[in-house]
């Protein structure tokens, strides 16, 4: 099983950026796509972004497309998630994903909170 622990969350004004990271350990090589979901009270858990750990594919949410951008390290296990022009409605705690496919992602991680709050 993959391990995920997220960091990075926060507390920023709105058009500010922040950027989130994500370490897996474990069984990673059991995992082809890493991704990111966002989780705002009362509201249900939504896909925000996806990368191959290739590389070669990523996939972004249209609520945050355009703003958020998703990259990996291979070396250090890692995956980001830059978040720019941030605002209140992306306010949520975000979670690390792992899976074989970006259709078949599992949450994995603790999450981190994101306020964006002026």
């Amino acid at each position: 099983q993959v391990q995920l622990v997220e960091s990075g969350g926060g507390l920023v004004q709105p058009g500010e950026s922040l950027r989130l990271s994500c370490v897996a350990s474990g069984r990673t090589f059991s995992t082809n796509v890493m991704g990111w979901f966002r989780q705002a009270p009362g509201k249900e858990r939504e896909f925000v972004a996806a990368i191959s750990w290739s590389g070669d594919s990523t996939n972004i949410g249209d609520s945050v497309k355009g703003r958020f951008t998703i990259s990996r390290d291979i070396a250090k296990n890692t995956v980001y998630l830059q978040m720019t022009s941030l605002k209140p409605e992306d306010t949520a705690v975000y979670y690390c994903a792992a899976g074989p496919g970006t259709a078949t992602l599992v949450v994995r991680g603790q999450g981190t909170q994101v306020t964006v709050s002026s």
